[in-house]
């Protein structure tokens, strides 16, 4: 059965516990709902369709699993609306975010609201359940701050720790918090909420800290999701504003890879709650923003047209996250390689936005 909500509660699903997804309609989360349906779980997605585009991936959703899905269209700052649809969870993937590190300094009171303040009042209706109900949290690498004090030497093309271990594995859970702009403030005091409620009150969560995550049905922007959104403005042949000198680095991640690990964590809840844990693609799909604008441009067979502006308040030059303890814990298979990974998103975004043929070849062969 499948219904909308309006705010006023979740709809009712007799002898069903559905798994909530909050942002559900939203990149990961509508490729977890996806996940879990095809799974044969029934999925109650609550989103506020707040973000330009992801009603596309609702209606996706809605007529691909037209039995499984049901959704609340409500604000996650509705208490009542949020707890109504946590009553009865098997399990909660809370993705509903405040997501741009721009909006957060523009406006930290709603930042603040959306990322602390309803994180918290999922966790009190979770809480005050006689049996609370697993929750897996979204998190960011922000919570490690610039990482300013990572000595880097330059390669003129990316950047690159000094310190060989760093340079091998990445940045672990082990490197202290250090929480910079306000969204890297509200996240990051999420992150511990939710890590608190499960050694206070036995509330069974997890923490997973993202590094950059790509792929299908991602609606990237200039602020968030910059892996689609410079795939985008390359098949668009639209300019890419760099802010700084494209040399700062990340380690990208698949979704579906980040949608196995995010099962995994509520699979294994009873080893892993309380824990939290760095979710990356790891050292070997570590690449530099000039890194991808150039294999952009070998798919479109034009170069990427770029323009370079000043450093943006709290950017990492460097951050590859050293994902071993979840790849151990989580028993996660090794991530796709990025080539690999981006070639299919570039794909579907042409095939979404009724763009013209790529210039590349087919994808037979790529590493």
């Amino acid at each position: 059965m499948t219904a909308t909500g309006t705010g006023e509660g979740a709809p009712a699903l007799v002898g069903r516990r559905p798994v909530l997804v909050t942002g559900g309609a939203g990149f990961i989360g509508s490729n977890i709902a996806d996940r879990l349906a095809r799974d044969g779980h029934d999925v109650l997605v609550y989103d506020a369709l707040a973000r330009p585009g992801v009603e596309r991936n609702l209606a996706w959703l809605q007529g691909t699993h037209s039995a499984r899905i049901s959704v609340v269209k409500a604000d996650v700052r509705d208490d009542a609306a949020l707890a109504d649809a946590a009553r009865d969870a098997a399990a909660v993937f809370h993705l509903a975010a405040q997501v741009a590190v721009t909006t957060s300094l523009a406006d930290p009171a709603s930042d603040f609201d959306i990322n602390v303040r309803s994180t918290f009042r999922l966790l009190e209706a979770l809480r005050r359940r006689d049996r609370p109900a697993p929750l897996v949290f979204a998190s960011t690498n922000k919570v490690y701050g610039d990482l300013a004090d990572v000595a880097l030497e330059s390669t003129n093309r990316a950047y690159l720790p000094r310190d060989p271990n760093i340079r091998r594995y990445g940045i672990s859970e082990q490197r202290p918090l250090d929480f910079h702009t306000p969204y890297g403030c509200s996240k990051g005091a999420a992150d511990q909420y939710v890590l608190d409620y499960a050694r206070s009150f036995g509330v069974p969560t997890v923490v997973l800290r993202m590094s950059c995550i790509y792929g299908q049905r991602q609606m990237g922007t200039e602020d968030q999701g910059w892996v689609a959104h410079f795939a985008i403005s390359a098949l668009e042949d639209r300019p890419v504003s760099i802010f700084g000198d494209g040399s700062q680095v990340r380690d990208v991640m698949d979704v579906s890879d980040a949608v196995e690990a995010y099962l995994a964590a509520w699979q294994r809840i009873g080893s892993v709650g309380g824990r939290a844990f760095n979710l990356g693609g790891g050292p070997a799909n570590a690449i530099s923003l000039r890194d991808l604008l150039d294999h952009l441009g070998g798919l479109t067979g034009r170069p990427v047209r770029t323009e370079y502006l000043d450093w943006r308040s709290g950017d990492q030059r460097w951050f590859v996250a050293d994902a071993r303890a979840a790849r151990a814990a989580l028993g996660l298979r090794a991530p796709v390689p990025w080539r690999r990974g981006v070639d299919a998103l570039a794909r579907w975004l042409q095939a979404e936005r009724g763009l013209d043929a790529l210039a590349a070849a087919p994808l037979a062969g790529v590493a």
